[in-house]
């Protein structure tokens, strides 16, 4: 089946991020196979903005809607994830048996500063895209702050996609609008601080409905992820430390597909095999729902202006959790002189070459290795 065929090739080969998989598949449905004009593809990626999950994912199911209806999605969704999930789920069974040892601590004290270097660069690039005016700057801002003094980050995504979507209504009462949602979560942020205090064990069902709310919730680059991630996962419930997050998110960063398959690397290491598969299906399972759902709506979606605003507020409220979490992981990783060249290297490079981030990241491997492993 050609559906089949062309997706688990991607699945298997589309390094890079998720704007480079996007140009992948308009390389192969738009000019190699003529599946769809520009202008159509163009459509559903307007479509996959309005909607929580994976983008370069959901882009692929509704690539597989329009080629094959329901049998199309779930192939075209299925195919893309499968590669990409069996090679994390290997990796995390290695690192469970090896990861504690040191040749794999001095590969990780190089790669640890890399990601961080990559997470700063799409940070800087989608800001550079979403902020267009003082009210974004100050809204991403806001978040940010709000983020660092422990506001729960669904508030904070709720109350920008409101801010803006005032602002796109209201024009002058945006500013007021801005003031008053952010007051508001304030207030709740004593509530969500004392959630947090609170130690919750591990379990199958914790996992999966865990991993469910990001994949129905989580708006933006994958990079917005670890926010989340962090914020439950390490700091509320203590079941990963910082270190294990950072490795997680280096296993999607190097192999091919959605950078959503941390989750399944973060399942195997909490329960194992069950652990791996309920966290990809949880992630992943609503995504298709979406564009199952959005697909009769895509031409209103995009010309609604309350749907674009909730969009823009969603969008610059990730980024300002991007970059709080940026600021809170970099000391755990950036931990003495060497492993601070390594990241402003990596930085230097993303600006001046913008190199594919699997070959930074073996660099920073090598780097780690050589500077600690070879003593």
């Amino acid at each position: 089946m050609q559906l089949a065929a062309l997706f688990l090739r991607l699945g298997v080969t589309a390094f890079g991020g998720p704007a480079a998989h996007i140009a992948m598949m308009r390389s192969e449905v738009v000019d190699r196979r003529r599946w769809l004009t520009d202008a159509e593809f163009l459509d559903l990626l307007a479509a996959t903005h309005l909607i929580p999950g994976p983008n370069s994912t959901e882009m692929a199911i509704h690539l597989g809607f329009r080629r094959g209806r329901v049998g199309g999605l779930l192939t075209a969704g299925v195919c893309f994830i499968l590669p990409a999930s069996l090679m994390v789920g290997a990796i995390a069974y290695a690192y469970v048996r090896f990861g504690s040892t040191p040749q794999a601590a001095w590969l990780m004290y190089g790669i640890g500063p890399v990601i961080i270097a990559v997470i700063v660069q799409a940070v800087w690039k989608l800001g550079r895209a979403a902020i267009t005016g003082p009210l974004q700057l100050l809204l991403g801002s806001a978040v940010a702050i709000l983020s660092l003094a422990g506001v729960n980050e669904l508030v904070l995504l709720g109350s920008g996609a409101l801010v803006a979507m005032a602002a796109h209504l209201t024009r002058g009462a945006a500013v007021a609008g801005l003031l008053a949602t952010l007051g508001a979560a304030t207030t709740l942020a004593g509530a969500a601080a004392a959630v947090a205090a609170a130690a919750v064990p591990v379990t199958l069902t914790r996992l999966t409905l865990f991993f469910l709310k990001v994949g129905s919730i989580l708006f933006g680059s994958g990079y917005v992820l670890v926010a989340f991630l962090r914020a439950d996962l390490t700091e509320r419930w203590a079941w990963l430390t910082e270190q294990q997050l950072i490795d997680a998110v280096t296993v999607g960063q190097v192999t091919p597909g959605p950078v959503f398959t941390t989750a399944t690397f973060i399942g195997y290491l909490l329960q194992g095999w069950p652990g791996a598969v309920l966290a990809t299906i949880g992630i992943f399972a609503p995504g298709f729902v979406f564009v199952l759902a959005t697909q009769p709506l895509i031409a209103k979606l995009r010309a609604s202006r309350v749907a674009s605003g909730l969009l823009d507020g969603v969008v610059v409220a990730s980024l300002g959790l991007m970059a709080a979490v940026t600021w809170q992981l970099g000391p755990s990783v950036i931990v003495d002189v060497p492993t601070g060249v390594i990241a402003a290297a990596a930085a230097v490079m993303l600006v001046r070459w913008n190199p594919n981030t699997t070959w930074l990241i073996a660099a920073g491997a090598a780097a780690g290795w050589l500077l600690r492993g070879g003593a």
